[in-house]
């Protein structure tokens, strides 16, 4: 049977200055192939961590695991504070027709007075520089504008830590480091925690550290300017 993944506050005893512990997580599809093979990490709390690996490398199921969307077979995970994620197509998760519907649709389990929804939705969307369309078809907006309508939603909620799972894959090259930036400012300007998976070594510019994830285990981490010459080097290895 697995083993139960905490989602813990402070109270049971994960540091204050720790956003994210994972550790010794294991994780085999049916198939039996192994994801991740006792892979630990610690995010620090209010920093903008990336998490790097080849396709195949394990990254993505750390992300699934850590968002609770998967069980691992062992390990544990703890999370300090209110956790959301930002998927790399972000037509999985948009579901109302406008933008400020979507965004007060995820207030509903709240029971917040109109008032307040009104209130969370403006200031969520002014933090992502979105207030102006607030009345926007989410099928017009670009899909730049899609991810920040997203990261509104949680910010909307209140979210302490949010995950990002590859959410430039789709855009043009512009609008990747617009939003990357976006999420740096976030994170230092109201105190957030991200993690965020990635490939693209430009992106690495705008972050605090970053984990490299190698055949489901975690191989080194550190500063980004490091990690970035540790990846450039194996690259011209081959």
């Amino acid at each position: 049977m697995p083993e139960s993944v905490p989602l813990s506050s402070p109270a049971n005893g994960l540091p204050s200055a720790t956003a994210i512990e994972v550790k010794d997580l294991s994780f085999a599809w049916t198939s039996g192939k192994i994801a991740l093979d006792r892979c630990s990490l610690s995010v620090p709390r209010g920093e903008f961590w990336m998490l790097l690996g080849t396709n195949g490398s394990g990254k993505s199921t750390l992300l699934s695991l850590i968002a609770g969307l998967l069980t691992p077979q062992s390990g544990t995970i703890d999370i300090h504070g209110g956790l959301g994620i930002v998927f790399q197509n972000p037509d999985c998760q948009l579901v109302m027709p406008t933008v400020g519907a979507d965004i007060a649709f995820g207030l509903v389990a709240e029971k917040l007075t109109p008032s307040q929804v009104r209130h969370r939705v403006t200031e969520a969307l002014s933090a992502v520089n979105l207030a102006d369309l607030i009345r926007r078809p989410i099928y017009a907006l670009s899909g730049g504008q899609k991810q920040r309508v997203a990261i509104a939603g949680a910010i909307a909620r209140q979210i302490e830590v949010i995950l990002f799972d590859e959410p430039t894959a789709l855009l043009d090259p512009d609008a990747q480091l617009d939003l990357v930036a976006q999420v740096r400012d976030l994170v230092k300007s109201r105190g957030l925690t991200a993690l965020w998976v990635t490939h693209r070594l430009e992106e690495l510019d705008y972050c605090d550290g970053a984990f490299l994830i190698e055949h489901g285990q975690l191989v080194d981490r550190g500063e980004p300017e490091r990690m970035r010459q540790r990846l450039m080097k194996e690259v011209g290895n081959y």
